[in-house]
């Protein structure tokens, strides 16, 4: 557990207190992201841990051009400012370009930093200013006790509001490898660590759309052995109806089966506590 202790909105993120950050990939119909935020928000209530809803107005790295990358930053702004004025969930969202951060910042309480973007110092340095709170996703080429570089781009921009974000290292052709060496040396920072359990299990080179773009049979096990290391809490792309889902269909969970899979992490978590 970490021992520094972030707030966003109304929540207090670290400590004692297991969170999750949940939502779609990417932003889609604005009803997909409503029920998908209507039913967060119950079950935030029903299983009395903080949910930061994620979803993402952009995204930079798709494999192909006729992939679908989103609405763009204006009309995912809107989408989400909605989400936070009816449910009043706090709010993450990544951004690619320094100018977006100052933008993104007036909307959402969390500014992510994607893994492959993670040493990009003028983006780490314009997340930085906007005194939000910076969850930096652990690039996949970075060793986890280098992530002291990016923490300190942030720091010496004047902002220690930290969450750390682990989702796998690059192993062979287009797999992902989760190291729990790694939740160690996250944990050592003092920050907040997270664990993106939904993008470990991609399978990259292979479009998302596919079966094969995914390994959701080891969901459980690794989510089971994440939170076993102590970590702060965990990021799970959820959607309505994953299979046709517009990006990552093959990684994401069904957000009905949410809760039946947050409880035994959580008891995982509260036994941990007590020892």
């Amino acid at each position: 557990m970490s021992q520094k202790i972030i707030t966003a909105a109304h929540h207090l993120l670290g400590g004692q207190s297991f969170f999750l950050i949940a939502g779609p990939c990417v932003i889609e119909d604005t009803t997909v992201m409503l029920k998908t935020a209507e039913y967060l928000a119950k079950l935030q209530e029903k299983l009395a841990i903080p949910i930061i809803y994620k979803s993402s107005f952009q995204k930079d790295n798709r494999s192909d051009l006729s992939y679908y990358r989103g609405p763009g930053m204006l009309k995912g702004l809107k989408v989400l400012e909605r989400i936070k004025k009816d449910f009043q969930l706090p709010l993450v969202t990544d951004i690619h370009y320094p100018t977006q951060a100052k933008a993104v910042a007036t909307v959402v309480d969390i500014i992510q930093i994607p893994a492959y973007l993670c040493m990009q110092t003028d983006l780490l340095i314009h997340a930085a200013k906007t005194n939000k709170i910076i969850n930096i996703k652990h690039g996949q080429f970075l060793a986890p006790e280098n992530i002291k570089y990016p923490i300190k781009k942030i720091t010496d921009s004047g902002n220690d509001q930290i969450i750390l974000t682990e989702r796998g290292y690059t192993f062979g052709y287009n797999d992902l490898v989760v190291d729990p060496r790694s939740f160690f040396h996250l944990q050592k920072t003092g920050y907040p660590v997270v664990f993106d359990v939904t993008h470990s299990i991609r399978k990259y080179g292979i479009p998302s759309a596919c079966a094969t773009g995914g390994s959701p049979v080891y969901l459980s096990t690794l989510a089971r052995a994440s939170v076993a290391t102590g970590i702060d809490g965990l990021f799970i792309e959820v959607h309505p109806d994953p299979s046709n889902a517009l990006c990552d269909a093959a990684s994401q969970m069904s957000l009905y089966d949410l809760e039946d899979f947050l409880k035994p992490l959580l008891a995982i978590y509260h036994t941990l506590q007590n020892i």
